[in-house]
């Protein structure tokens, strides 16, 4: 309806204008007025090739050239601007074209309103009505507001913050508002700070959890939001953008390409007729249009107010020429302080509202009021390959875009991490990821350092990725609540998306594995013991004892004894030890024994200490007696000066725990471990015995704490480790031996009790189903086989941040210890078997004697055998009375009882 009015209008026109007129012709020469902003130079030259186009070709205008009278402004000053053009309207115009700028702008149309002059803008304007004698070829700001709403629909998204820049952008953005109160959408309004530092804005929105975000802003200004964004880690596969600006084609994007974040925009300009038209050489350096003082020589693509300006110049051009076909049209000298008017400036208005052209911004088309409202808008995102078109919008069928599904998206951000930015959170804890000590200030990755932060970088070094890495907000690993149902710490961030990775001395458990995804162990670990070494007690008093062990001491008491008996015995029994006392008497009358009880035990003992005796067994059975107590002396005496030696120069350290059973069994020494993390939820979920009772032993020693009297859990590793130190033994921690073996690397007085009581691994944690798991995994395998993790290991536990301050000095415990019965009781039994052999042979002895005196004084055998028993035993002192001749000397009748 609208185009056929136009043509009856443009008919009517031409009829009325043929009727009156016979000769009609333009001027020769026609002037039109350019101005333009100072700070982009590629309207002016796109405006000066275009009337050169149109001069060369002769299609609208055969008979006359179109001169350009071009100015450069100034921003934002309108009295300048005002006068310039005033100087151009004294040498005649047919139109005013530009400038970009707003408040600029507005004091030109009125001049050229006064005057009758037409004026022509291409910048996105605030004003929703214009005036009789403007027109603007950029898309009418409410024909866009519904674009936005129309794209933003297909998303399906139902909350979003809206950043802009001007006030003016809230005219294209008012039906985005509209919507919040229409359809429910939840809609967060920000304003861009007036600085050039919006990272605390950008940081605060994503503390808020916001992920859906539509930028209005400049194209200068979108450059520095992007990268800022991605500074403070919003540059991610969690996070849309959707961009406002129709020159996010002219930005350079290589950054962000591989990010995986959703960045969306529209584009006015159809590309493929700029490069038909061949007029990006107008930026080459070989070309007249080029002015290096002003221009950028790599710049190759049009901005949407180049575009829209040459589209402007030819729009003009078409509509003189339609003019020129009805009015014998004059141009004259006008001045802004006088009253007159160019009489054929509302005619040549009118032709352009009623223009309808091809150009490089699409079909130009305007309605009944002279607003562009219908025109074509590629919708573009971006991609591994760069912006790329993926469907288009008009004002009647709206907005049909096909997205990619998660699915479809996935084998894309799989193929390669390059150049993507993830962001890393992480939770200090020595020496895994802990603050850099220096005296500078520093910024960014350069404030971190430890064990994970070096992981990460040689698996970003493996993958090709860049990496942010940031402090966990709650300082913790990641627990579940079981009464909420929620995670915390590092899990908590992860799910949230507030990041792409988490790395720390996290342990792959299952309930993890539920929350996220884990790649695989950088590192392997298990629960074990921290405790206080026990101080080296001094040597006691009685310490010469320690060689041998109470139960050998008894023993060699009752041996002593039992030698010195049987010595004392045998020599009664056997008949050789009664000697006489009187070597020259022949005939004695009585035979003396040395060998009373008080020699038998001096003979025992001085055998033991090895100082020897005056006396010296003659019969067989007590020489027997003393080589088997020989013997076994000698063996003892050599055992204990060697353990003796141990002992006295080896202190010996007990402790009063060895394993975790120890810990358990006993209530003295408290001990506690990490409140939120994984060895807490081990104890809590074990179904050990011992295990269960130490997590209800530490539960109700919480269940009783006291401000000075703290619970047996802890907010991190060193709290912990410090605690140890200051509990003088009464206090133990729980912990990773992984972590154990760096601070008894630096803290001597501590050390690892028993060995591990599980086995885990810490992995790098990511949000379920992330597409970096294979890679990272990859990574961390390659790092593995090359031996680097243990090398980068080495390097923070032994050697960084005061490791290797520890040696082993091998005296936290004695390398001796007592003989028991075990180590000598083979010496007992020699000695108890000598013993019977030496009993056996005195019997023979003492039945001999007893027979030679039977056979001499008569008798029966075993009577006599009893009674000479009798005599032995009852005999006092150290003699006898003779009871046979030993020869024929002694007769037998001199004998007495």
């Amino acid at each position: 309806m609208a185009s056929s009015i136009h043509s009856c209008l443009l008919v009517a026109i031409t009829i009325l204008t043929l009727a009156s007129k016979t000769t009609l012709a333009l001027p020769e020469v026609i002037r039109i007025g350019g101005l333009f902003d100072s700070s982009d130079p590629m309207p002016e030259s796109a405006f000066r090739q275009a009337l050169d186009r149109i001069n060369e070709n002769g299609r609208f205008l055969p008979k006359s050239n179109l001169v350009s009278l071009s100015e450069r402004l100034p921003p934002n000053d309108s009295h300048f601007a005002s006068r310039r053009v005033c100087q151009m309207l004294r040498n005649g115009l047919a139109a005013v074209l530009g400038p970009s700028s707003s408040s600029t702008s507005s004091h030109i149309q009125s001049i050229c309103d006064a005057l009758e002059i037409p004026h022509v803008s291409t910048g996105c304007q605030s004003r929703l009505r214009r005036t009789h004698y403007a027109i603007n070829l950029h898309p009418h700001p409410t024909a866009l507001g519904q674009a936005y709403v129309d794209v933003i629909r297909t998303w399906e998204w139902t909350a979003f913050t809206i950043l802009y820049e001007e006030e003016e952008a809230m005219v294209r953005l008012q039906h985005l508002l509209k919507v919040s109160t229409t359809s429910g959408y939840k809609i967060n309004v920000r304003k861009l700070p007036q600085t050039d530092n919006y990272r605390p804005l950008l940081k605060e929105i994503d503390g808020k959890g916001e992920r859906q975000i539509v930028l209005d802003c400049s194209a200068e200004t979108l450059a520095v939001v992007l990268k800022q964004a991605q500074q403070v880690g919003l540059i991610t596969s969690s996070y849309s953008f959707f961009i406002t600006s129709l020159d996010l084609h002219t930005l350079d994007l290589e950054d962000y390409k591989y990010s995986g974040t959703n960045i969306t925009g529209l584009r006015l300009v159809d590309l493929n007729k700029i490069k038909a038209a061949n007029l990006t050489k107008a930026y080459s350096s070989t070309s007249r249009y080029y002015n290096p003082a002003v221009m950028n020589p790599n710049a190759t693509t049009f901005t949407t107010e180049t575009a829209l300006t040459y589209d402007a110049v030819h729009m003009i051009a078409k509509a003189l020429g339609e003019l020129d076909r009805s009015q014998d049209v004059r141009v004259k000298p006008l001045n802004c302080d006088g009253t007159d008017t160019w009489i054929h400036g509302n005619s040549l208005i009118n032709y352009m509202t009623l223009v309808e052209m091809e150009g490089l911004t699409g079909f130009i088309k305007f309605d009944t009021q002279g607003y562009r409202t219908f025109f074509h808008l590629s919708i573009l995102e971006l991609t591994p390959e760069g912006l790329t078109s993926v469907s288009s919008w008009n004002p009647i069928d709206g907005a049909n875009i096909t997205r990619p599904t998660a699915t479809d998206a996935t084998p894309l951000l799989a193929d390669s991490l390059v150049n993507k930015t993830l962001i890393v959170s992480s939770k200090l804890s020595d020496p895994y990821f802990m603050l850099k000590e220096s005296s500078k200030m520093l910024a960014g990755n350069d404030r971190f350092e430890g064990f994970v932060v070096d992981v990460i970088d040689e698996v970003s070094k493996l993958s090709g990725f860049k990496y942010t890495l940031q402090i966990v907000a709650d300082s913790n690993y990641g627990s579940l609540n079981p009464e909420t149902g929620e995670w915390n710490g590092v899990i908590r961030e992860l799910q949230d998306e507030k990041a792409d990775l988490g790395i720390a001395d996290l342990s792959i458990t299952y309930d993890r594995e539920q929350a996220v995804d884990f790649s695989l162990p950088f590192m392997n670990t298990g629960i074990s013991i921290l405790y206080k070494k026990p101080q080296k007690q001094p040597p006691s008093l009685f310490s010469f004892l320690s060689p041998f062990s109470v139960e050998v001491w008894i023993y060699m008491c009752a041996a002593y004894v039992g030698i010195s008996l049987s010595l004392f015995i045998l020599a009664r029994l056997t008949p050789l030890e009664w000697v006489n006392p009187h070597p020259c008497d022949p005939n004695p009358k009585e035979l003396e024994n040395n060998f009373n009880f008080l020699n038998s035990t001096w003979f025992t003992i001085g055998s033991l200490m090895q100082q020897g005796c005056d006396l010296a067994p003659k019969a067989t059975s007590t020489r027997m007696v003393a080589g088997i107590w020989w013997f076994f002396t000698m063996i003892i005496i050599s055992s204990y000066t060697a353990n003796l030696a141990a002992f006295l120069t080896i202190e010996r350290v007990e402790s009063p725990i060895s394993s975790v059973d120890d810990l358990a069994k006993q209530t003295k020494i408290k001990y506690g471990l990490v409140g939120s993390g994984s060895t807490g939820a081990f104890f809590r979920d074990a179904k050990i015995a011992n295990y269960q009772r130490m997590w209800q032993f530490m539960e109700a020693i919480n269940r009783s704490s006291t401000p000075s009297n703290p619970g047996p859990f802890t907010k991190s590793n060193m709290e912990g480790v410090k605690r140890v130190q200051d509990s003088k033994g009464l206090y133990a921690f729980l912990m990773e031996s992984s972590t154990i073996e760096f601070f008894t690397e630096r803290i001597c007085d501590l050390t690892q009790v028993g060995g591990m009581i599980d086995s885990k691994g810490y992995g790098i944690a990511m949000k379920t189903g992330s597409p970096y798991r294979a890679a990272i995994s990859q990574a961390i395998l390659k790092l593995q086989e090359t031996n680097r993790l243990l090398i980068l290991k080495s390097r923070w536990w032994k050697e960084k941040r005061g490791g290797g301050a520890c040696k082993d000095e091998g005296g936290g415990s004695s390398a001796a210890s007592e003989l028991g019965l075990a180590n000598v009781g083979g010496v007992f039994v020699v000695l108890v078997g000598g013993l019977l052999i030496a009993a056996f042979i005195s019997l023979c002895e003492f039945a001999w004697e007893a027979r030679q005196v039977v056979n001499e004084q008569g008798g029966s055998f075993w009577k006599g055998m009893l009674r000479e028993f009798r005599s032995a035993i009852r005999t006092t002192g150290n003699s006898k009375p003779v009871k046979r001749r030993y020869g024929s000397s002694v007769p037998r009748s001199e004998s007495k009882l």
